[in-house]
């Protein structure tokens, strides 16, 4: 697989996650924008943990260094 999400990324990314799927789970819990948070949340949680992102590859961004390494 593809890593071109960097350590401050996948840091901010992690950070954005857990705000987002609290606030979808507990502030906006049933509702249509919780429902839109939650998913944005796990769309973040997943790229964070993975290193991969799919619109940063389209758009032919990369914000690893290419000399750092894989967790």
């Amino acid at each position: 697989m593809f890593n071109n999400v960097g350590t401050t990324d996948r840091l901010v990314r992690l950070i954005a996650a857990a705000i987002l799927l609290y606030l979808s789970l507990q502030t906006y819990a049933g509702s249509a924008l919780g429902i839109g948070l939650a998913i944005a949340g796990g769309v973040a949680l997943l790229t964070g943990l993975i290193g991969s992102c799919a619109l940063y590859r389209l758009l032919g961004l990369n914000t690893r260094k290419s000399n750092q390494s894989l967790p």
